[in-house]
């Protein structure tokens, strides 16, 4: 049972209630919150006034996900860190610059704190072993503690628009590690915007929403005079202009104008000007109809993995189809010194055939080729290919689970998940393997 609204939750009329969502400007925990300390696992009190949790907290035993953001925190709860049950927590968009010791729980498991402005990250978020998913955009970090390396578990990390000089040695050496974004720091590489066609806002007809990510929404649209008057019909991301989970959308707008050319990459066309509320976009090749998404976002419980809806089956030769279309994408971009950050099957989209397009580069980060830390990012990528491959495996569909090529991806994701993140291979052996068993089907 869920409680969606203050009018619900003082109504008293529910007795077992798991889930609890209200928005209404509260600058406190409502008294009858508690009245669910046995029962309650989600409690979202975003978008509200609250500066502070009260001590009342810990009674919620079987509390798990606590959401707090669009708030006016500015210093992280400390008592969050006696419950026990608490694996997620979400303070987005607050004010927060001081995190206390011990504050985390060590059940902690997916800790969101973009858009904030903490300083320090305390040595005791050590002691959270389950931790996999932290978000970390859009704060004022210099440094991050070296205890966090205890935190073998740590799948995805983005640290962009921060203060970052170097990246520490120890982080590109954990063993799960395989979607990093650290874009918009002093560490990263200062993009310099490769100069893209424009057409003005009152030249474009928008039509329907076609998706919405971190950094924006994108749209179906047509452009109706000026430059690529030939594209009847395009894509546009109209970027949102803040601070999101991926870092700035100014420099997913930079990384994107200097993508290099691929079959299956999606196309960058130009860019939007003269917008009414001064926003920025870009504009893309539509993608044809027929193409869907080959997985879905990870849930609450999956936290870094992708999902996938029931029943889905992959066929092996879709399945070699994706992964060399991905395989090819992800070596021409680590030529180019970009990392895409976010390699996942929901970023990926298929047609029937079996044809891939690779997009969505709000979490990439460029690097020099040259740089002492190329090998290990790319090699932190191909763990995340690795994760798809496990994943495509785990849908396969069940007449062809004993061929030989089969066998062959088994092991070519096991070498991909090595937990000594230079004993990977890169993409180029990579697409060898791939190609190479693609030809003795």
């Amino acid at each position: 049972m869920e409680i969606r609204s203050l009018e619900q939750l003082q109504s008293n009329t529910f007795p077992h209630v798991s889930r609890i969502t209200i928005s209404a400007q509260l600058s406190a925990f409502p008294k009858e919150l508690f009245l669910y300390t046995e029962t309650l696992e989600i409690l979202d009190l975003s978008n509200n006034k609250l500066d502070h949790v009260p001590d009342e907290i810990v009674r919620f035993k079987k509390l798990k996900i606590l959401f707090l953001s669009n708030n006016r925190f500015t210093t992280f709860p400390l008592i969050l860190g006696q419950c026990r049950s608490l694996s997620m927590i979400g303070f987005k968009s607050n004010a927060i610059s001081f995190i206390p010791e011990h504050a985390f729980p060590e059940t902690l498991q997916w800790l969101i704190l973009t858009n904030n402005a903490v300083e320090r990250i305390p040595a005791s978020i050590g002691n959270c072993k389950p931790l996999e998913k932290v978000a970390l955009a859009g704060n004022q970090l210099k440094y991050l503690p070296e205890e966090l390396s205890a935190c073998k578990n740590l799948a995805l990390l983005r640290i962009s628009a921060n203060r970052f000089e170097t990246l520490p040695g120890w982080l590109l050496q954990m063993p799960k590690l395989a979607w990093l974004a650290y874009s918009g720091n002093p560490c990263s590489v200062i993009l310099k915007e490769k100069a893209l066609p424009a057409v003005a806002w009152k030249n474009l007809k928008i039509m329907e929403t076609l998706g919405e990510g971190a950094s924006g929404v994108i749209s179906k649209a047509e452009i109706t005079t000026g430059e690529f008057k030939g594209h009847h019909s395009v894509a546009l991301k109209l970027f949102k202009g803040e601070v999101t989970s991926d870092g700035y959308p100014e420099d997913e707008m930079k990384l994107s104008s200097l993508l290099p050319a691929h079959h299956n990459l999606v196309k960058v066309l130009g860019r939007i000007s003269e917008h009414p509320q001064h926003k920025e976009g870009l504009i893309f090749e539509l993608i044809p109809a027929g193409y869907r998404n080959l997985g879905l976002p990870p849930s609450f419980s999956t936290c870094s993995r992708d999902t996938f809806k029931e029943g889905t089956t992959f066929k092996l030769k879709e399945i070699f189809s994706v992964l060399t279309a991905v395989a090819s994408v992800a070596r021409r971009l680590h030529e180019h010194g970009i990392m895409h950050g976010d390699l996942y099957a929901h970023n990926t989209l298929i047609n029937d055939a079996g044809h891939a397009i690779f997009g969505d580069f709000g979490a990439a980060t460029a690097y020099p080729v040259s740089s002492a830390h190329a090998k290990s990012l790319e090699r932190l990528e191909v763990r995340a290919f690795g994760n798809m491959v496990e994943d495509l495996l785990n849908h396969l569909h069940p007449e062809e689970k004993n061929s030989e090529q089969v066998h062959g991806l088994f092991q070519l994701k096991e070498i991909c998940l090595l937990h000594e993140v230079l004993l990977r291979p890169d993409f180029n052996y990579i697409l060898e393997k791939l190609e190479g068993s693609g030809k003795t089907r």
